[in-house]
């Protein structure tokens, strides 16, 4: 899995509309995403993570779902199914309503890449 440092995606103007939508006052989610969106960087991994092979999805993203998930006391696989059913999480993502989501052991192999490289608190940080 190879790094091309990217941060967080742009919000899909669909996304935004609907999300904005169903949610007037926004949540937690959108709220993280819209006033501390630019805290999820991936520079900070690029230690953790190769220049070769295909690219993986953004540690930025990931720790956006990390923290998500932290908030809301959720498991991997719980996170991973709210990255794909919930609106407000596909708006802190960046992702457009049609995206399928990812693995559940996406985050668990990435919480053990940040541990392998001593990096476990940025995420945090």
């Amino acid at each position: 899995m190879s790094l091309q440092p990217k941060g967080l995606p742009e919000i899909p103007a669909q996304t935004v509309a609907v999300a904005r939508a169903a949610f007037p006052h926004g949540t937690l989610a959108m709220r993280v995403r819209d006033r501390l969106g630019e805290v999820f960087a991936d520079e900070p991994f690029v230690e953790a993570f190769g220049h070769r092979g295909a690219p993986g999805l953004s540690p930025a993203v990931l720790s956006l779902v990390t923290v998500l998930q932290f908030t809301e006391n959720l498991t991997d696989r719980q996170a991973a199914v709210m990255a794909v059913r919930a609106i407000d999480w596909k708006y802190a993502i960046g992702a457009e309503l049609t995206d399928t989501g990812f693995d559940a052991t996406v985050l668990s192999r990435f919480r053990t890449r940040l541990a392998e490289h001593g990096m476990e608190r940025v995420v945090f940080d």
